[in-house]
């Protein structure tokens, strides 16, 4: 098990940090969009794969997948850290 963290909460983000957490590991994905990270809390999931809604309810409630706008805490949460953002 390690500790993963994903930076960026869309599609890559998302999908591939809720898969590690069903492979057991602990995962904290970060977003700088708050309402984003709440609705993830409240097992709110923006966007749409197959699947992917109960694996993310599933490890929230397990405590393997947590939501966050911090970054600081999510760099020492991390033994590997992803950036999974948009770019320009």
């Amino acid at each position: 098990m390690m500790n993963v963290t994903l930076f960026g909460t869309g599609y890559v983000g998302l999908v591939t940090g809720t898969c590690l957490a069903e492979m057991g590991n602990r995962v904290l994905c970060v977003d700088v969009d708050a309402g984003k990270v709440a609705r993830l809390k409240n097992g709110e999931v923006p966007i749409f794969e197959p699947g992917l809604s109960p694996m993310v309810k599933r490890n929230f409630e397990s405590g393997r997948l947590d939501f966050t706008t911090q970054a600081e805490p999510a760099v020492h949460h991390g033994e590997v850290i992803f950036i999974a953002v948009g770019t320009p």
